[in-house]
């Protein structure tokens, strides 16, 4: 959840930060109730050399290019990581592709993944796709995730809750979180 998503104006603002505020409670009820909270978040390289054909694709990852200047690759205030998180620099969609999560995941024994983040068809999707098909549950946060249109968000939403993972309403998810029975 970086900053080129909620800043006004950007070529990928979404129009809402309903998803940020949702996920921001998320993270506060899994540090609250002692659950471990990675982060990732995208960078390439010069003239995104390491993006592949994804970034000649998505003409919009340029405002992740480490040397390009500006902030729109930050991680939000409202979710950011704390000095004792892990952070992920990824180049493409999945969290899992290119990143040490998976055996980061399997080092302390983790195996449920609670997502938030943008945008629900692309790196939500992908990371719970890849989360599944490496053993680990994928459970999305309804409300914590979000997509610069509608449709795909909810037709994502709709095919990860029939194929690739849970799909959990924020109360119930920071109830889980925090321990209480549901």
């Amino acid at each position: 959840m970086v900053r080129a998503y909620f800043q006004p104006g950007a070529e990928l603002y979404m129009g809402s930060r309903d998803c940020l505020e949702s996920a921001a409670r998320v993270v506060e009820a899994a540090r609250t109730g002692g659950v471990p909270v990675l982060h990732t978040r995208v960078s390439y390289g010069p003239g995104g050399v390491d993006g592949g054909l994804f970034f000649r694709k998505v003409a919009a990852l340029r405002h992740f290019v480490a040397d390009a200047g500006g902030d729109l690759g930050e991680i939000m205030p409202e979710v950011a990581p704390r000095p004792d998180e892990l952070v992920l620099v990824k180049q493409y969609a999945s969290a899992f592709f290119g990143t040490s999560l998976s055996a980061t995941l399997a080092a302390r024994r983790i195996d449920t993944l609670v997502i938030c983040g943008v945008s629900t068809s692309g790196c939500v999707r992908a990371t719970a796709v890849d989360a599944i098909s490496h053993g680990y549950l994928p459970v999305v946060v309804r409300q914590a995730v979000g997509d610069r249109d509608p449709r795909p968000h909810h037709s994502s939403l709709f095919d990860l809750a029939a194929k690739y993972a849970e799909v959990y309403d924020e109360a119930e998810t920071i109830d889980r979180l925090k321990g209480t029975p549901p």
